[in-house]
């Protein structure tokens, strides 16, 4: 099991770019308390972080951190949410102070199961966790992984106009993916390497070189 108490998955941007505001898509929100969203429990989003970095040399980036998926604490695994593949989980930024959005941070996601069967007394039986056996620590050591998570980030102008995506300075790739939580060090015995091996370095349309990350991570709200 996961040894933080309280957990939730986080999407995170760094850009190199003044910003000034910032807001959600989705309205009711806030760890639960609002009764609309607990009917969509995969589109909860609690909290947000916007800090200038302060990392050596990235003084000029600001970091964005949106949290969804509130409250999984460690007894609620090992099958912790994904995040939902039919929703647009969307980071606004007000860059003039007129309460509408100039730019926004679209992340899009699909889930890939492979449905892993065991040989259960003579029957390949289809395996209904996560894993069927140790992952990581690097992001492609996923044989054991049973669903994995795929995103992609859409930068959209001015709420019409698309920009782009974001693309792996690396490999030019669109398609980015997400670690699988934290279900314990039998299944991800480094996870926190695991973990940062899924910290892209990116390129942001209109702008210049960022990071982008999406994983689960400790966080008391």
């Amino acid at each position: 099991m996961t040894t933080s108490s309280l957990v939730k998955s986080i999407l995170t941007v760094g850009i190199g770019l003044g910003i000034f505001m910032t807001g959600f898509s989705v309205n009711a929100s806030s760890h639960r308390e609002a009764p609309l969203i607990t009917k969509q429990p995969k589109l909860d989003g609690t909290d947000f972080y916007m800090f200038n970095s302060y990392e050596p040399g990235r003084e000029n980036f600001v970091t964005l951190i949106a949290n969804y998926l509130p409250l999984q604490d460690s007894y609620g695994g090992p099958n912790y949410f994904t995040l939902d593949p039919r929703a647009f989980y969307d980071i606004h930024i007000d860059n003039n102070g007129d309460a509408k959005p100039d730019l926004t941070f679209r992340f899009k996601f699909r889930n890939i199961r492979r449905n892993i069967s065991l040989n259960i007394g003579g029957k390949q039986v289809p395996i209904p966790l996560r894993n069927s056996g140790p992952i990581g620590p690097e992001v492609t050591d996923t044989q054991n992984l049973n669903e994995r998570e795929i995103y992609s980030v859409r930068v959209i102008k001015n709420s019409r106009k698309s920009l782009g995506v974001l693309r792996n300075i690396t490999t030019g790739s669109a398609k980015f993916v997400k670690p699988v939580d934290n279900i314990g060090q039998k299944s991800i015995p480094e996870y926190a390497r695991y973990a940062d091996n899924h910290i892209y370095t990116v390129q942001i349309p209109g702008c210049g070189a960022g990071r982008v990350f999406v994983g689960q991570r400790k966080e008391g709200f």
